[in-house]
């Protein structure tokens, strides 16, 4: 995630030059490839990126600042400054720390294999800390914008302030690899000696479907995985190839020390399971993104035509329901880890992040919950992903949802037997269902089971 303002975070040669907010991960803002082939830029109507008032987790906060209601405590200890203060208070789990030593950040010369970047994350925010760095760089998950990029000085100060950044971002982030929307990637690179990413050898972006094989290039990592091999805690050198690279010397390392001094960190950690769950989910925000964004427009121009062929303002054309379908069948499919790559040994982290990550639930009556870990077939033990709850999720246009919760019904009521789920057992269909209408606000009448059996299908 962040940087100065926004970076594309272990990628783009020539943009890792001109603009920051590198996380890790791509933040990118960019133009939104619409419904056919034409462009649409998020910085017109309906959307009006730059000129809309955030409502997010970090604006609700700023608001609590100014009031006086909040302090932060600045820590001169290890140039912490107010990172410690700003993760306590926005609810950021310290176990969730990974790290990041390629170039790709405007704070570059704070960044080395000795010196990498920090990043954390809870279901709605990424934090970036660089030692020596100017600034933290924030980023929220807004659910009317998508991502929005923020930085808050390091300098100590009686009035600390997270400071929206637009053009800074947006004017070096347009490209498909956020989906077309604001948002996040996280990417995998050849990393030189000094940190620097070798381009010529490509690069890789990371999601739940990706070959272990391509992971964490340029990332410290930190856990055990059996004979499975990443790019993990790997140098580059003079005479190494993409073909060739040795991957046994990062592999399966329970801590860092050989690499780099981890006592200048908040913890010695770089989880494999947080960089796990950080590749679903930033995606995920992506797509949620994607779908909030092609929902509004479809019923700005939904609106439009039923105007001027003077029809009910409901009416929905067959165009219509093709395009609500379109943006929702995107999301429900990577909701259900269609795709997710079939793990071949057990994973197992180093911090408490698992064990924290899991008890934040909710749960259903039988003690299960969508963030339950498998790791050792897959991520999770219920493949649906746990930004269901989430106020972005919640928040996406109405006839975007109403298919969303439709597909979802489809599928795990069984009624789709689709090959593309075919990693969804009649187990794993029923526990999820089951878990949902238990702990999941706003499902539709028609998944209450007395209802479902009737073979409705709503919406």
């Amino acid at each position: 995630m962040p940087m100065d303002h926004c970076e594309e975070i272990n990628g783009n040669s020539r943009s890792w030059q001109k603009s920051g907010f590198a996380l890790g991960l791509l933040l990118c803002f960019l133009l939104m490839p619409s419904m056919g082939s034409a462009q649409l830029s998020f910085e017109e109507a309906p959307i009006n990126y730059n000129k809309a008032e955030p409502d997010n987790l970090i604006s609700r906060f700023q608001k609590r600042l100014d009031a006086g209601e909040i302090e932060l405590e600045y820590q001169r200890k290890n140039r912490a400054g107010y990172l410690p203060a700003v993760l306590e208070a926005l609810k950021i789990p310290v176990s969730s720390q990974t790290l990041v030593f390629s170039k790709t950040s405007l704070q570059v010369k704070h960044i080395d294999p000795q010196s990498p970047r920090a990043l954390y994350f809870n279901d709605d925010l990424y934090v970036g800390y660089v030692r020596g760095g100017s600034v933290l760089e924030v980023s929220a998950s807004d659910p009317k914008l998508g991502t929005v990029f923020y930085t808050m000085s390091q300098s100590q100060t009686s009035h600390p302030a997270f400071v929206r950044k637009t053009f800074e971002c947006t004017q070096c982030h347009a490209s498909s690899m956020t989906q077309g929307v604001p948002g996040h990637i996280m990417r995998s690179v050849y990393p030189g000696p000094d940190g620097m990413p070798v381009f010529r050898e490509g690069t890789f972006r990371s999601d739940h479907s990706s070959p272990f094989s391509e992971r964490w290039g340029g990332w410290y990592v930190t856990g055990t995985h059996g004979e499975m091999r990443h790019m993990g805690n790997l140098i580059f050198r003079q005479g190494d190839s993409a073909r060739n690279l040795n991957r046994e010397p990062g592999a399966n390392a329970v801590d860092l020390e050989k690499w780099f001094d981890t006592s200048a960190y908040l913890t010695p950690h770089s989880d494999i399971v947080s960089l796990m769950v950080l590749e679903h989910q930033t995606k995920m925000h992506n797509l949620i993104t994607r779908a909030q964004i092609e929902g509004r427009i479809t019923e700005r121009d939904a609106t439009v035509m039923n105007r001027m062929l003077e029809r009910e303002a409901t009416f929905q054309s067959d165009s219509t329901k093709r395009r609500y379908e379109s943006a929702a069948n995107r999301l429900v499919d990577y909701m259900l880890f269609v795709d997710e790559l079939q793990l071949k040994g057990q994973i197992q982290g180093t911090s408490r992040f698992e064990s924290e990550f899991t008890q934040l639930g909710p749960r259903d009556s039988q003690g299960r919950s969508l963030r339950d870990f498998d790791l050792k077939r897959r991520l999770f033990q219920y493949p649906c992903s746990y930004l269901i709850y989430s106020e972005s999720f919640e928040q996406l246009p109405r006839p975007v949802l109403d298919v969303v919760y439709r597909r979802l019904w489809e599928i795990l009521s069984g009624k789709d037997q689709s090959s593309e789920y075919a990693h969804l057992s009649e187990a794993d269909r029923r526990a999820i269902r089951e878990i949902l209408l238990e702990t999941k606000q706003g499902l539709p009448a028609y998944w209450k089971p007395e209802e479902s059996e009737t073979g409705q299908t709503g919406g």
